[in-house]
């Protein structure tokens, strides 16, 4: 038996169809999950809902959703326990990513659209979840766990991203504060926080080879992150492995904070 074994548990993840979303439900489809995928585009809901069953997931369920509308969030959580009759693992991690040419050059436009769906929708996602588990802990079944997608921009500035830095650090503050208030309820509340990871998106670019070269020579263990290497981290999240574990920021990166360049 597993010690990250999830039999009997559902895990949500917003932003689930592809990349780390993705990646963090296979992880727990893997030791046995019910999963739930939450995102704005379901085209190929089939495809990932086949992909997932073949790892182990008994049931995959999928929610199409717009973080950056609250309304939709909540409806989406309705859904979801009618469905499912509980969550007992959110994976907030919808998010896109935009990098200005300066700071002083980022419009407020660009500014207001990354924070509606970074920081606001995760918080959307991030209330329902809180709801769901202190409701359920006050009809007497305690316990769950929220998890947050960072990001290694918290740590280095990055000229042109100051938005998108500063929401994952919310996000963050966030997360702890989240810890306090849920941790009587069995609720665990922490940060996952990937270093750079070669997803669809990353690996498919013009100048893909070059990053994942670039990226290989600064990282400790020689190498850009994969997918796979973010199932490990969130079967731990979800499981009653990391019972004790809240309030924290995980850092999966290969080794590439330690680094002084």
């Amino acid at each position: 038996m597993s010690i990250f074994d999830l039999t009997g548990k559902v895990v949500a993840a917003t932003g689930g169809m592809s990349g780390i979303g993705l990646a963090f439900l296979q992880g727990c489809a893997r030791q046995g999950a019910s999963v739930v995928i939450l995102d704005r585009t379901i085209d190929q809901a089939e495809s990932v809902r086949d992909r997932l069953k073949a790892l182990g997931a008994p049931i995959v369920h999928v929610e199409r959703c717009d973080v950056s509308d609250d309304e939709a969030v909540d409806a989406a959580f309705a859904s979801i326990i009618g469905a499912m009759g509980r969550i007992d693992c959110v994976f907030a991690n919808a998010g896109i990513s935009h990098r200005a040419p300066s700071f002083v050059d980022l419009t407020n436009q660009d500014y207001h659209r990354l924070l509606d769906i970074n920081l606001h929708g995760a918080f959307y996602t991030l209330r329902a979840a809180a709801r769901h588990m202190k409701a359920r802990a006050l009809d007497g079944d305690p316990g769950g766990s929220i998890v947050a997608c960072g990001s290694l921009s918290i740590y280095y500035g990055l000229p042109g991203m100051e938005h998108y830095a500063a929401a994952k650090a919310a996000l963050q503050a966030m997360i702890k504060g989240l810890a306090v208030e849920m941790g009587p309820y069995g609720v665990r509340a922490n940060m996952l926080v990937p270093g750079f990871i070669l997803t669809g998106l990353t690996s498919e670019s013009a100048r893909a080879q070059e990053v994942a070269e670039h990226f290989a020579k600064i990282t400790p263990l020689g190498r850009p992150g994969d997918l796979s290497d973010i199932e490990g981290p969130a079967a731990y999240l979800a499981s009653d492995a990391s019972k004790f574990q809240t309030g924290g920021t995980m850092i999966i990166d290969g080794g590439r904070r330690v680094r002084n360049d």
